[in-house]
């Protein structure tokens, strides 16, 4: 299966959820939002929404400072 992931075409061997993905990518959860087809997922969607072929997922890293 095929998806984009911040404008990158990524190879997915099998199906995944957003939490799946973001765990593939080793990526926590706790500081970044993500956006499937220009759709935010609210955090307690990410175990339930699946991603399908040709998916755009766009993944924010939110940073602190001053």
């Amino acid at each position: 299966m095929q998806i984009t992931v911040n404008g990158e075409k990524m190879e997915l061997d099998a199906p995944l959820s957003v939490a799946g993905l973001l765990a593939h990518l080793n990526i926590p959860t706790a500081k970044v939002a993500v956006e499937r087809n220009l759709e935010i997922v609210p955090k307690s969607g990410y175990e339930s929404t699946g991603l399908a072929q040709d998916d755009r997922i766009e993944i924010v890293h939110f940073i602190g400072g001053g």
